[in-house]
């Protein structure tokens, strides 16, 4: 059952689109990997897949529901990670993941467990202004898994982190994953896409040039590297960023 599904979905901007008519879909339970450049339209259509941005034309549906006409419905059934780090310093772990579940309308009982989730039960008394840079990243992914979502947007969640936390959060995403829960990825560590995701987009310049398995891509372009199968970040280079190059879409 497709929990994501999008249709032709653009958003322009005075004139330029910054997305330009991709259609996909995300199964339930889904690790979904959707790569590209700076500048590519991954963070334009995240907005919009999150009801935060309305589209210039297409139409998307993520957990049932229209991302224009249901945002309302649709926003209790997602979680999104952005790569800022908007907590408040001065409050506790705790106190931060509070607040987050009096606006989210649920029971106190879930900060507990989403502390325990990643890793910061005893922390939880700790100001997060004292807090690592992982330890952040990780108060930020509980905030968006108190309400349980159906789908959870992580837009590069271990960039900047250390190997060891980057393990722990990858290892979190397969586990939520293998829950049910279905994850919109954007990385620019191709490694960690070639681990992570059941299927990966490529984006350039605003539309989907190539979507396929991390296996199903290497294959695809396997004869064009001397009968060895490429590397996704090959194949990132090779696919994405042809205004970087000079060169035309593709």
């Amino acid at each position: 059952m497709d929990t994501i599904v999008v249709d032709s979905l653009t958003r322009e901007f005075d004139g330029t689109r910054a997305v330009d008519q991709i259609s996909f879909t995300v199964e339930a339970g889904e690790i979904f990997g959707f790569l590209g450049p700076n500048g590519a339209g991954k963070s334009t259509t995240i907005r919009m897949l999150t009801g935060q941005l309305r589209p210039t034309s297409g139409s998307a549906q993520v957990a049932g529901c229209d991302i224009v006409s249901q945002r309302d419905q649709m926003k209790p059934q997602i979680g999104v990670v952005f790569d800022c780090q908007n907590i408040y310093e001065r409050m506790t772990a705790r106190d931060n993941l509070r607040f987050a579940a009096r606006l989210y309308r649920v029971n106190g009982q879930r900060v507990d467990e989403a502390l325990e989730l990643v890793g910061l039960t005893d922390s939880a008394k700790k100001r997060t202004k004292t807090f690592s840079n992982g330890m952040r990243q990780r108060l930020v992914i509980a905030r968006a898994l108190l309400h349980q979502p159906k789908v959870l947007f992580l837009d590069e969640p271990t960039r900047g982190l250390d190997p060891h936390i980057a393990r722990d959060i990858r290892s979190l995403i397969v586990q939520l994953a293998e829950q049910g829960m279905t994850i919109f990825l954007t990385t620019h560590y191709m490694e960690e896409a070639d681990q992570l995701c059941r299927r990966v987009a490529f984006l350039d310049r605003g539309r989907i040039v190539a979507l396929d398995t991390p296996a199903g891509h290497k294959a695809a372009h396997q004869s064009t590297y001397g009968g060895e199968a490429p590397t996704l970040e090959d194949l990132f280079v090779k696919l994405t960023g042809s205004y970087l190059r000079g060169g035309e879409r593709m």
